[in-house]
Order: C-alpha cells, then structure tokens, then sequence
C-alpha cells in the first residue's frame, strides 16, 4: 500500500496537474494492456488520510456560486457534505470522478497569489476575473484548474470574488499573511473607475488613428487635385482632435480621482503602521523612568572611579616595591600549604593589605 500511496502521489507531482481520476490513474499506470487491480483501494486511502479530495466536497467547502459550472452540478448538498466530512468516506471513486491533490492544490494557489504580488495588477485593490486569468495563463493549463486555485485561495480568506453586473471582480489581501476584507462600495466604486479610465483610453487611441487617417485622406484628395474633399477632411480631424481633447480632459478627472484614493488607502496604511508603532515602542519603554536611567547611569560613573582609582593605586607600586609583594604573598602561600590552617589565608591577606599601606606611592 505505502509503495502505490507514494507512487500516486509522485505522478501527479510530475504532471503538475491538480486534478486526477481512476481512470486517468489507470492508464498512466497500464503496462501490457494490464492495470493495477487495486488502485481504487490506494485512492481510498488517500481520500482517508486527506491527501486527496473529491472535487465535489472541495467545492462544497467554500462559496462557489459565481461559477457558472458549478452550480447544480459537482456541488454536493451541504448536509451530505458535512456527514462525509464528519464520517469520514470509505467508498471507493468512481472511474470518471474528478479527484485533486490536496497539496499540489495549495502550492499551485500560493504561485498564483504571489504572482499577482509581484505583477502590476497588485496596484489596484480589484481587478477584473479575466485580466486575472491572463496573468495566470502560464501556471493554469485551463480554466476548471484556474477556478480550483481561485476556490483554495478563497478557502484561505486571501480573495474574495464579487459578480458585479454580469463581470466578476476579484479582491486579493494586501499582505502576504493578512486576509482579506469583504469587497466594499468603495472597492467597486473603484473597478468602476477603473473600467472607465481603460474605456476613454481605448476610445482616446481609436479617436487618434482616425484623426490620422483624415490626415492622410486629406493628403490624398491634395494632390489628388480635389480641393473640397481635402477641406472636408481636415474638417473632420479638427473635429475629431476636439473630442481627444475633451475626452483627455476626462481621462484626467478619473486618473486624478484614483490617484486620490491610492493615496488616501497609503496614507490609512502609514496611520496603520506608525499606531502599531507607537504602541510598540509604549510596551517596550514600560519599565523605563528617567529617575531609573539617571540612577543607572550614577552607578556606572562611580564604577569607573573606582577602576580609575584602582588603576592609579596599581601605577603608583614601584618595581621594587611590587617584587617584595610578591615575594611576601608566596612566602605566605607556601607557610598557608605547609600548615594547612585556613586562617592563615586570611591573615596573609592582612599581612598584603598591610605592606600595600607601606609602600611609597
């Protein structure tokens, strides 16, 4: 069983696939025309330990009605899924019943949501499903994995997804361990903004090839000889000049709005920060008084004096003096070994208390 579990396993990590069945198991594993006999008891034990999931109790687990596939159809009633969650599931997967790797599922979602980190789309605090799912492109083979990865990252509370008529937005955590905040006015105010700024950008591009075409075409008719047709033309790219130039007048207003609301969720960030900050440095000082530093640092000043004294004491000795010091502190060393009294010790250091008195400084 061990050697099957981890050769199950080992497959769908080199396919890099999310999602598995029996019978897809069953001819990867086909060799002669013959197949394992037991690997719908092997993917049973996976189902037991959680190493894999049927993809309708998946889907169960986490709010997935803005799938449009998913609703009615994998999704298994809330009451059953909780009995086989609770229950556990000894029935062995039917051949075509989709099955994910509950691990590959959860690093699969960790690249995509640090792959919107390090993209430009991180700017914005929405963005649009399918601007999303262009991004993702090179790590979701298809569309059934992208929403799988979408659903585990909703399961971790790093995204939630809002349908707003009829296009569905998706809204990702600020942080890579914070979770996300419920989708707001203000957040769909802004995807609005943001869907009105690429509208007059994309109408200012059309609005500027065609002014340049009624350039060209009034080119044409000039040395075509057609005089009128070329005044009507460059009639019509003054015009068409005219509404670039309300519309960029426009595209400035948005642009100039949603800077303001950047900046404003910068500035709630930096607030944030310097409040976490402050009280921080509040813990950190708790124990701090100016009477306990000023007496921290007289303890320290009368500590160096006395080196400083020591030190002078010991410069003063001279060579002769320190020679017959020593001398004495050996002598009473060896009569302390010799006779094995403790007191002696004591007294010898009388006795080099006393010469120290003595000597000259």
């Amino acid at each position: 069983m061990a050697f099957w579990v981890g050769l199950v396993l080992a497959r769908g990590r080199r396919s890099g696939a999310v999602r598995t069945c029996l019978r897809e198991l069953q001819n990867g594993f086909e060799r002669r025309g013959s197949v394992p006999l037991g690997l719908g008891t092997v993917l049973r034990e996976l189902l037991r330990r959680g190493k894999l999931q049927r993809e309708s109790d998946f889907m169960a687990s986490v709010d997935s009605s803005w799938i449009s596939w998913g609703v009615g159809v994998f999704i298994l009633k809330p009451l059953k899924w909780t009995l086989s969650s609770v229950l556990g599931d000894s029935k062995i997967p039917e051949e075509e019943e989709v099955l994910i790797y509950v691990e590959l599922l959860q690093e699969k979602a960790e690249e995509v949501y640090r792959l919107y980190q390090s993209s430009a789309l991180s700017s914005h605090p929405v963005v649009a499903l399918a601007e999303l799912r262009s991004l993702c492109a090179g790590l979701c083979p298809d569309e059934r994995t992208f929403y799988l990865l979408l659903l585990q990252l909703q399961k971790e509370k790093r995204v939630t997804i809002l349908e707003q008529n009829g296009e569905k937005i998706v809204k990702f955590a600020r942080g890579l361990h914070a979770k996300v905040s419920p989708m707001n006015d203000v957040d769909i105010g802004v995807y609005q903004l943001m869907q009105s700024e690429q509208l007059l950008s994309q109408k200012v591009e059309s609005l500027a090839q065609e002014a340049e075409k009624c350039k060209e075409d009034a080119r044409s008719a000039c040395r075509a000889g057609k005089k009128q047709l070329a005044l009507r033309c460059l009639k019509s790219k003054r015009r068409t000049e005219r509404r670039i130039a309300e519309l960029h007048s426009k595209l400035d207003a948005v642009q100039g709005i949603l800077d303001r609301i950047y900046a404003s969720q910068t500035d709630q960030m930096v607030f944030n920060a310097y409040q976490a900050g402050v009280g921080a440095l509040k813990l950190s000082m708790k124990d701090v008084t100016v009477e306990r530093a000023e007496n921290l640092v007289d303890q320290i000043q009368e500590l160096c004096d006395t080196q400083d004294e020591v030190a002078q004491t010991l410069a003063g000795v001279g060579v002769n003096g320190l020679g017959w010091l020593l001398l004495c502190f050996f002598q009473e060393m060896s009569f302390f070994l010799w006779s094995g009294c403790c007191c002696s010790l004591f007294a010898s250091a009388e006795r080099c208390q006393s010469f120290l008195a003595s000597v000259p400084r």
